[in-house]
């Protein structure tokens, strides 16, 4: 039987997703995740760009045909989650409840923006909006 294979895209120059999508790990009963840094050309990204899903704004999990984006896509890995290791027993009860991961993912995505801007670093910009490329 073949595993599924679960994709994350997050941005890999930002030091936070980086870390978290580093110590992010699933159940294995679910499949393998890979990660995928956003700021690479890759088939997932043009489907995520040609859905319209700013990259910029928030990660994207996808599972089967389906795009996570944003809280929904954190509140997902927190379901499938393997609970091994204190950041993941964490990641999960925070995030397992869908409105507080509504709740708290704007808060944190607000503080991303920052540490990029201090960083001087500048968007992906994957749905080419003029004009958008710092933060």
């Amino acid at each position: 039987m073949t595993r599924e294979t679960l994709v994350l895209v997050y941005d890999g120059e930002c030091p936070a997703c980086h870390a978290y999508c580093q110590i992010v790990t699933i159940n294995k009963t679910v499949g393998d995740l890979q990660l995928i840094d956003a700021r690479e050309n890759s088939d997932v990204m043009q489907e995520i760009t040609s859905n319209g899903l700013d990259i910029d704004q928030g990660m994207v999990l996808k599972m089967g045909r389906q795009l996570y984006y944003g809280a929904d896509a954190v509140h997902a890995l927190a379901l499938i989650s393997s609970r091994s290791g204190l950041i993941n027993r964490l990641n999960y009860h925070i995030f397992k409840s869908k409105n507080v991961s509504v709740f708290l993912y704007p808060i944190l995505r607000f503080f991303r923006i920052v540490l990029l801007k201090v960083l001087g670093k500048t968007k992906i910009n994957n749905l080419k909006i003029r004009d958008n490329t710092k933060f």
